[in-house]
């Protein structure tokens, strides 16, 4: 399928999810005997960890439709990247999504600052940029939405593999917004 294809996949599946209408397919054990040999997921999501914010219902997916790296803030430190470039390079996804979400709590936890030890300040500092790009008092969406875009730049400034896919048109990456209250994905 096409990029715009893909695309407009996700946003008919979250429609689906949004109106509680999902279709539930390829999710049983004759998909889980089909995806043995390999997979070839269409779309690749970079999402935050929260329990919340589960890509594969959101966008009304089943079992080997998505290749779903998922990191606190949906940062592109070396090991998400790393993920997303395995899946361009060898599995032949077209869309990446960066996918941040209402009220997330790695960007509230960087917005408060203070020192939450090494590791968990290591990944807050990829936040720190959407923050500094901001004017004072923005509020935590804000700063998500603003994360999502820059993580964006990221991934196309920090790997060779997936900046030439997209400089070849065989990848497209877009930030979206998930919002909890409604389920609904906004795409930018």
């Amino acid at each position: 399928m096409t990029i715009e294809e893909n695309l407009n996949r996700l946003k008919e599946g979250n429609a689906r999810f949004v109106a509680d209408h999902l279709d539930g397919k390829l999710q049983d054990s004759s998909r889980r005997e089909s995806l043995i040999g390999g997979q070839k997921p269409y779309a690749i999501i970079l999402s935050c960890a929260d329990s919340r914010v589960v890509p594969e219902f959101a966008f009304d997916a089943g079992l080997g439709e998505l290749f779903v790296v998922r990191v606190a803030g949906n940062v592109a430190n070396s090991s998400s990247i790393a993920s997303i470039e395995y899946a361009v390079a060898n599995i032949g996804s077209n869309v990446i999504v960066v996918l941040g979400h209402q009220n997330c709590g790695a960007v509230t936890a960087a917005i408060n600052g203070g020192d939450n030890g090494y590791n968990l300040n290591h990944l807050l500092s990829h936040i720190t940029p959407a923050m500094a790009a901001l004017k004072e008092g923005a509020t935590v969406n804000d700063v998500v939405k603003k994360n999502a875009e820059l993580t964006v730049r990221e991934l196309k400034n920090r790997s060779e593999i997936i900046k030439n896919a997209i400089d070849k048109g065989a990848v497209k990456i877009v930030s979206a917004y998930y919002n909890l209250d409604s389920g609904r994905v906004d795409f930018f």
